[in-house]
């Protein structure tokens, strides 16, 4: 496929420019305006549209997809962990089988229409745990995304359930070690539902595997609170014990980590995602993510993979936690203006390409063909200089014209043409009720 008169954008280091882009198979094969169309070759003239590397989200729940809209639970959560008792740990366990795919399907659909092409799923189903990881997988297939899965081990369901989700996640990640679209990390909740058997043996299992493990890290000061209190060390340190902290190690949140922390995590060359929508969500507080240096990566934590929104959240946050609640100003630092936020959008495409041994996220040969073409009547000129302003200010999912991951259109023209959405999203909104029943 010969893509023409398309104005080419990578984000780091950041390039505008019109060309024409060569895609042959999955990857990108050639790059300028010589490109001429080749004997059988399909040629789709852009008119100047915007041609970017597709988005990735470095960390989310899709089981959490069928929750937009559900009944606010009475009487209302005080904190963090009561947010976790009375919602989402609820909702988890009331998902079956077909709740479960629908909720991954509706999800990737949401995904794939805000430009997402690639999804680092963190599930949890204690109801349903052998095979869920696989009903994932088809429901993003059914959509034609990439993910990087794994279930989220913790005892708080018992010793029958946590091994279960063991063997769930070693399965997924031995039958996945080499698949072009689909890979499997070691996924664990959280230190404080993980005693010293588990969390040892979830750091070892990955090890074993060559995996990454994948885990929620003080997203709210009780998680830091709990390891001191149980174990006289912090959860950075519990991991680091067990040979968990590494550089294929992903830390979810890291909202509450000391100085020494963020340095033992940055030594380890560990990836730290930032999940701003979700924590100001949550009230669990801000990370200050550019203390964490250059792996760091931007996630949804489940609402949605708009990673458009999600991005424009992260600067504007950054923006806002240098104040206390009367405007006054706090000792942290100004965290940076769009390119910081701008570059962590990139630094997931990295993410993606250490996972899968790849490369993604440039418009350049050898690269994946995993591309978003967007509708943006720009009021101002676009230049190398500006994208950042362009992405923080001005482009959004609404852009969103064309979707195509690993050389095949998966979006056209904003629609799913492999779908009958209208018939899914029926289907979806009757088993929402269904499981909303079953949780609350």
């Amino acid at each position: 496929m010969l893509l023409k008169n398309a104005t080419l954008i990578d984000l780091n280091p950041a390039r505008v420019e019109l060309s024409h882009l060569r895609v042959t198979g999955s990857l990108i094969t050639a790059r300028g305006w010589h490109l001429r169309k080749n004997a059988g070759e399909k040629v789709v003239d852009l008119k100047g549209k915007l041609l970017l590397p597709g988005m990735i989200c470095a960390h989310t729940h899709l089981y959490s997809a069928l929750a937009r809209g559900m009944p606010a639970v009475k009487p209302a959560p005080k904190n963090f962990l009561e947010i976790l008792k009375k919602i989402w740990w609820r909702l988890d366990w009331a998902h079956n089988e077909e709740t479960l795919y629908y909720s991954a399907l509706v999800g990737a659909m949401d995904a794939a229409l805000s430009g997402t092409t690639l999804l680092i799923d963190h599930h949890s189903s204690p109801c349903h745990i052998r095979g869920s990881l696989k009903l994932i997988m088809k429901a993003l297939q059914e959509v034609g995304l990439r993910g990087v899965l794994c279930y989220e081990v913790t005892d708080r369901g018992g010793m029958p359930e946590r091994d279960a989700a063991i063997e769930e996640n070693v399965d997924f990640i031995s039958a996945h070690a080499d698949h072009p679209r689909f890979r499997g990390l070691f996924g664990a909740h959280a230190s404080f539902t993980l005693g010293n058997d588990s969390l040892r043996a979830c750091s070892h299992l990955a090890g074993e595997l060559d995996s990454g493990l994948h885990i929620h890290v003080s997203e709210d000061l009780m998680d830091d609170n709990d390891a001191r209190a149980k174990y006289h060390r912090s959860v950075i340190e519990r991991l680091d014990e067990f040979g968990g902290l590494n550089s294929k190690t992903i830390l979810a949140h890291g909202t509450h980590l000391s100085p020494s922390d963020v340095e033992r995590v940055k030594e380890a060359r560990s990836w730290l995602v930032h999940n701003p929508r979700s924590n100001m969500n949550n009230s669990v507080g801000y990370a200050f993510p550019t203390r964490f240096g250059e792996r760091v990566a931007l996630g949804t934590d489940g609402l949605s993979s708009d990673m458009f929104a999600e991005a424009q959240y992260a600067y504007f946050k950054s923006r806002d936690a240098i104040f206390d609640n009367r405007g006054r100003k706090s000792e942290a630092k100004m965290e940076g203006g769009p390119l910081d936020v701008v570059n962590s959008l990139a630094q997931n495409s990295k993410l993606a390409s250490e996972i899968f041994g790849a490369k993604f996220g440039r418009l350049q040969p050898g690269f994946e063909a995993d591309l978003i073409v967007l509708d943006y009547a720009a009021p101002t000129p676009i230049t190398k200089d500006n994208l950042a302003g362009h992405l923080i200010f001005g482009l959004g999912r609404d852009n969103v014209e064309s979707v195509m991951v690993g050389g095949r259109f998966v979006v056209k023209n904003r629609r799913i043409p492999q779908l009958d959405t209208e018939k899914i999203f029926s289907k979806s909104s009757k088993l929402a009720r269904i499981l909303w029943d079953r949780a609350f």
